[in-house]
């Protein structure tokens, strides 16, 4: 399958703005995992550390489902990957970890935000609470959080793509 990734449009409204510049940076992590095996997706970075693309798709799964699921519509999840105990648990893979796995659970917590943000204007207060600060962001807060959550682990992708392949582009 080939990622598209297209930017937003440059004279849509503000929601459609965000959800779009959310979208291509979702886009642009699936693009930079397109191709490879699983072995290379577990490939770590760079010794010590765990971090691997597969890896930042977990993650990633974990951010969307939180954000999305847990503050913004106030549902009562927990995490898919990590714990309290091991908060980078997402990041750790065993031979049995799968890309069929981490990119289906992903894109079921991709979904799931879409449905629960098309509830809520970019004003609207979350039902639940952000973890750290306490606080009810807003849509528009979320989805500039998830923009930048994206933006800073795609620059890591990038990086993580190139070593196992060499491949580059933006």
């Amino acid at each position: 399958m080939t990622i598209e990734r297209r930017g937003p449009a440059t004279d849509a409204d503000e929601a459609t703005m965000l959800e779009g510049w959310l979208d291509h940076h979702r886009n642009t992590l699936a693009w930079k995992c397109e191709g490879l095996t699983d072995a290379q997706l577990r490939m770590a970075s760079v010794e010590p550390s765990a971090l691997s693309l597969m890896g930042l798709v977990r993650h990633m799964a974990d951010v969307e489902r939180s954000w999305f699921r847990r503050v913004l519509a106030g549902e009562a999840v927990g995490p898919i990957y990590f714990s309290d105990t091991d908060p980078d648990g997402g990041f750790r893979l065993t031979e049995s970890d799968t890309w069929q796995e981490a990119h289906a659970t992903w894109q079921a917590e991709i979904a799931a935000a879409r449905r629960n943000a098309a509830g809520f204007a970019l004003d609207d207060l979350s039902k639940g609470r952000h973890r750290r600060t306490g606080g009810r962001p807003s849509l528009r807060w979320i989805y500039t959080h998830m923009i930048e959550e994206y933006a800073r682990h795609n620059g890591h992708a990038d990086l993580i793509r190139e070593r196992i392949d060499g491949a580059t582009g933006a």
